[in-house]
């Protein structure tokens, strides 16, 4: 069946995700490097002391903030349902505990991680200045990106299904609701099924 629609084109992958796969091959080829000059300078066992206190600290580090956010989120629930806006508590709730709490995440993670560099990251994320920056530099970066998109709702967004066909084409649709009371279009409660066919 021929249409008027021109057929759909392979789209470009953007330089970022040509770059990332380079970028990690990069970093662990480094990291490699690094720990065989140390334990060339410092002896293997002082290299697996590293990497296994790394890894312990690590999951103290994602245990403890764990707690913490779980902690938060109790007390951001008990308030709303006391009638308080979360805002008005007293606790360390809100964007930037929420914040900290998946940088701590991510700073353990890092020193999970076997390699110096993702070690000294991760340390670099325990500090209180530098988790802060790092949430400035976020919430700044997606407000950004927000005032950037598109304008409507995200309702607006879920209006529109794309259904995509085996041969690969995309056909554009809009979903519409009906309430459960009325019938749908063209047809009558008859108590009988509406033809299969026209």
């Amino acid at each position: 069946m021929t249409t008027g629609t021109p057929t759909p084109t392979a789209r470009k992958r953007s330089s970022a995700r040509n770059l990332v796969p380079l970028g990690i091959a990069a970093w662990l080829v480094l990291e490699i490097w690094l720990l065989t000059l140390v334990a060339g300078a410092a002896g293997g066992l002082t290299v697996l002391a590293l990497l296994v206190a790394g890894g312990i600290g690590g999951a103290v580090v994602i245990k403890r903030a764990g707690r913490r956010a779980f902690r938060n989120l109790t007390e951001t629930l008990q308030q709303a349902q006391a009638g308080m806006s979360p805002a008005s508590g007293t606790g360390s709730t809100g964007s930037t505990g929420s914040t900290g709490n998946g940088f701590l995440m991510l700073g353990g993670l890092l020193l999970m991680l076997p390699g110096l560099i993702s070690d000294v990251a991760g340390l670099l994320l325990l500090l209180p200045p530098v988790r802060s920056a790092l949430g400035r530099h976020t919430e700044r970066s997606l407000e950004r990106r927000m005032r950037a998109a598109a304008p409507g709702s995200l309702g607006d967004a879920f209006q529109q299904a794309r259904i995509h066909r085996p041969d690969g084409k995309v056909v554009q649709g809009e979903v519409i609701r009906q309430d459960a009371t009325q019938p749908p279009r063209g047809y009558e409660d008859d108590g009988q099924r509406p033809p299969l066919t026209p």
